[in-house]
């Protein structure tokens, strides 16, 4: 009698002392065009990030994260719907968003969740299921930005990054303590055409960057690859990309010319003269010893690169001040920190910049998540994820029944630390943006964890195989090669599959 009485008050305590998980705040980071070779926890080899790598280092990385659509307006579509482009009804940058549709903030919104979304938003219509938003009105501007604030436009002095991140400091500061909130916090860095906070002006001059080892790639056996118009050498604009002008202003061209208007008109005195001291430097050391040939192709890539890293300096500053924030404040340990970008980004790799195509470095994006402290999950996770994933996690946390259409599929399970057996094992994209910018034509795929199969269709009919282990670049299409015809035959299956299973129309191939 006396043990089950004992047993029954040490049951009864264990009971009481016990710390169930409750609603999580979730702050989400989104950037633009952030490709994940820019990440030293990643593994960069051309900067340092340290303030995004606690995001990782603290919690989570995922190792095999994709989008299923590379390009901006898309992929922010998939990421509130959880579905597919030709889903949610948001194939390209040129459609306007279903804001009638249902969304996870929405979701999160009717289980008690105050929402917002600072930043970026790039949707056309304006955001719904928000209790407070603020955006960039289309692309947004670098320096000294509009926002639309709830309908009301008006500009804001600054760098736009520091902005963003000071607004979601302030929304926070002044949110209702009483309930839990979710952030979406959408960076316009580093975005084309790479414009640095003046502060920054100073990173990596000089610096020589590494040539990937496909930078002057021949796109032999790829048809599709060879008919793009994102090279660094041939299609970046001296003036717009790379800022430096020539002496007679009047052989600019139009978009050259609206570039000067801009800087003259959207920068403070202050602003412009730092801007016209670094770079009217530059402009005049490359004409003293203008490069040519393979030397002027590496001196883009350089210049580039030299940009697109200075704003994305400025993006780990301010991360880490909204990581401060968090913890000073007491947040952090019932806080779900996600950081991603809406797509990768070609840093030279098979001579390119920009996105588009299923090949890796586009494909794949960064994601690092802190996770609140009674998740288990820690270091590295390898399964195969998407940015489908996103609204069913944040469902499945809150505790918010995730509606039957949404095909992505709840991370919830990794970040409790389990390893499901029936995770997925492949993966589908479609881009759908062509005729338009850079050339890219239309494709879908299904990639698995070793295997890769693309058919690019429309005006082309083409297909490429690629096997990941043996070629981690994408140089060598297999899809003529008797030895794969197996491997290919189960790609095949598997992308019908795929397609039946997210019910892609008939005629989107």
């Amino acid at each position: 009698m006396r043990n089950t009485l004992l047993l029954g008050i040490a049951l009864m305590l264990w009971s009481c002392g016990r710390q169930e998980p409750v609603q999580p705040n979730i702050v989400f980071i989104m950037t633009d065009d952030h490709g994940y070779q820019a990440i030293s926890a990643y593994g960069s080899e051309i900067n340092s990030t340290p303030n995004l790598d606690r995001i990782g280092d603290e919690g989570i990385i995922f190792r095999n994260s994709f989008v299923c659509n590379s390009i901006c307006a898309p992929s922010r579509a998939a990421l509130l719907t959880g579905k597919h482009s030709h889903a949610n009804g948001h194939l390209d940058n040129r459609h306007r968003f279903d804001s009638s549709q249902v969304t996870f903030p929405k979701l999160l919104q009717q289980a008690g969740y105050e929402t917002a979304v600072i930043g970026k938003w790039h949707l056309k219509s304006d955001p719904t299921g928000f209790d407070y938003w603020n955006i960039l009105p289309g692309q947004g501007s670098y320096y000294n930005p509009d926002f639309i604030e709830m309908g009301r436009t008006y500009r804001v002095p600054g760098y736009a990054t520091t902005i963003i991140t000071d607004m979601a400091i302030d929304w926070l500061e002044k949110r209702d303590p009483d309930k839990p909130f979710c952030l979406l916090v959408h960076h316009k860095a580093p975005h084309r055409n790479w414009l640095p906070d003046t502060i920054d002006f100073d990173l990596f001059d000089g610096t020589k960057f590494p040539v990937p080892e496909n930078y002057f790639d021949n796109y032999e056996g790829r048809e599709a690859a060879s008919l793009q118009e994102m090279s660094v050498i041939k299609d970046m604009r001296m003036a717009f990309d790379l800022k430096i002008f020539g002496t007679d202003g009047d052989s600019a061209t139009q978009s050259e010319k609206d570039f000067m208007w801009y800087l003259n008109h959207r920068l403070s005195p202050e602003q412009l003269r730092a801007w016209k001291r670094e770079y009217d430097s530059i402009g005049r050391a490359f004409f003293a010893n203008r490069p040519e040939g393979d030397s002027l192709a590496i001196y883009k890539l350089n210049r580039y690169l030299t940009d697109y890293l200075r704003t994305i300096q400025s993006v780990d500053r301010n991360t880490g001040r909204l990581m401060d924030y968090l913890e000073s404040s007491g947040l952090l340990h019932n806080t779900l920190v996600v950081y991603t970008s809406d797509q990768g980004f070609y840093l030279g790799e098979h001579g390119w910049f920009d996105k588009r195509f299923m090949y890796e470095e586009s494909f794949r994006t960064p994601l690092m998540m802190h996770l609140p402290d009674f998740y288990k999950a820690h270091g590295d996770i390898s399964q195969l994820v998407q940015n489908i994933d996103f609204a069913p996690t944040f469902l499945d946390m809150a505790g918010v029944k995730i509606p039957s259409d949404i095909q992505g599929v709840s991370l919830l399970p990794l970040l409790e630390g389990k390893k499901p057996v029936k995770w997925r094992n492949a993966l589908y994209y479609h881009y759908y943006e062509y005729p338009a910018e850079h050339a890219v034509r239309r494709h879908y795929g299904v990639r698995t964890d070793r295997y890769k199969l693309i058919h690019f269709y429309n005006d082309i009919d083409k297909w490429e195989l690629y096997d990941l282990q043996a070629d981690v670049h994408e140089m060598h299409n297999l899809i003529d090669d008797p030895a794969y015809d197996k491997v290919e035959k189960k790609l095949r299956k598997k992308l019908d599959d795929l397609r039946k299973l997210y019910k892609v129309p008939e005629d989107l191939n």
